[in-house]
């Protein structure tokens, strides 16, 4: 994710240039065409034609970038929530699993061990949705080679997820987890399987397995959020049609801008290349801000810092753990991408 105050210019220019340079050479051949070619009035458009249709454009532009504004803003709200509940799935292990029940003698050790066990195996279910959610759907950005550069900066792009799986739970476990289609579901039945066969130990009470039972049930609705935005599209029809309008309105412009200028003089006429083009840049440019903010977990620069955030949640739970080894802080690396 982008971390610094603002986008660098430099950056900025070459995401959109393409925007610009277009639009410049379709207003240059316009111009061209009306000074050499020499029949004004067969390619005058009235300007207001050209600004009503540019209103409408910015009303379908807004609604687009609105709507996806709050796509990105809910993933976020909802990696917000699993920290949360992963900081509450940690403390309530430990204060709920105990030997307080048990009808034989249980070591301290062993129940630290299950503390560990069922808290490890959360941030497996972690890895586990992160690598989910960064699998690439037909709708994301896959065709240019700067998304995909960006892409291959990405931790769960480069990193096998049998890697990140291993760093917390056994090696068998593992195995059964690749087999599977959804590896954070299962993750989660496997908890769920634990904290029965800790209940019939005695290690947790009725009660108590209820509770953490719910705290299962709250990590699914988790999940499930994160699926529906990664699975279901900003609807095809209104980024479509949108973006046809841009076009349209970016290809109608010269026309409209040849009524204003062409009155001016006839050297005025050739502000129409820079101004037409300015102006379709900025609709352009606003079309595509939205288009990248439809999809938060693709693995690009405006993105959920999802590694980031899993990587908080880590060092929190093991320092409740008590862990030797805690690692870093995830820190931004060029642009805030290798997150």
């Amino acid at each position: 994710m982008q971390t610094r105050r603002h986008y660098p210019f430099s950056q900025t220019v070459r995401w959109s240039a393409r925007f610009f340079v277009g639009p410049a050479l379709w207003a240059a051949s316009v111009v061209a065409a009306y000074v050499l070619l020499d029949f004004p009035a067969a390619m005058r458009v009235p300007w207001t034609v050209a600004a009503v249709l540019g209103t409408a454009v910015a009303f379908f532009v807004g609604f687009k970038n609105n709507a996806s504004y709050g796509r990105l803003w809910e993933a976020r709200k909802i990696w917000g929530a699993i920290v949360n509940t992963s900081r509450s799935w940690a403390i309530t292990v430990q204060g709920f699993v105990t030997d307080e029940f048990a009808t034989a003698e249980v070591a301290h050790a062993e129940v630290l061990g299950h503390h560990r066990e069922l808290i490890l195996r959360h941030l497996a279910w972690l890895a586990a949705l992160r690598h989910h959610l960064r699998r690439q759907q037909t709708w994301e950005h896959t065709g240019r080679k700067d998304d995909a550069y960006i892409r291959s900066l990405c931790h769960e792009c480069k990193t096998p997820m049998a890697e990140d799986l291993a760093l917390f739970v056994e090696p068998d476990e593992v195995e059964q987890l690749v087999a599977r289609s959804n590896r954070a579901t299962h993750l989660l039945s496997k908890q769920a399987t634990r904290l029965k066969e800790l209940k019939r130990q005695g290690l947790i009470d009725n009660w108590r397995h209820m509770e953490l039972q719910k705290l299962l049930i709250v990590m699914f609705d988790h999940q499930g959020k994160c699926e529906r935005i990664k699975n279901f599209p900003f609807p095809r029809q209104y980024a479509s049609y949108t973006l046809y309008t841009v076009y349209l309105f970016a290809a109608l412009l010269p026309f409209g801008m040849l009524d204003v200028f062409g009155e001016m003089g006839p050297w005025m006429v050739w502000m129409v290349i820079p101004s037409a083009a300015l102006l379709a840049w900025v609709y352009f440019t606003a079309e595509l801000i939205g288009d990248y903010s439809e999809n938060p977990f693709e693995g690009l620069w405006n993105d959920i810092p999802i590694t980031a955030l899993s990587r908080t949640i880590e060092i929190d739970l093991k320092e409740l753990l008590d862990e030797p080894e805690i690692p870093e802080p995830l820190k931004p690396g060029y642009l805030g991408l290798l997150n």
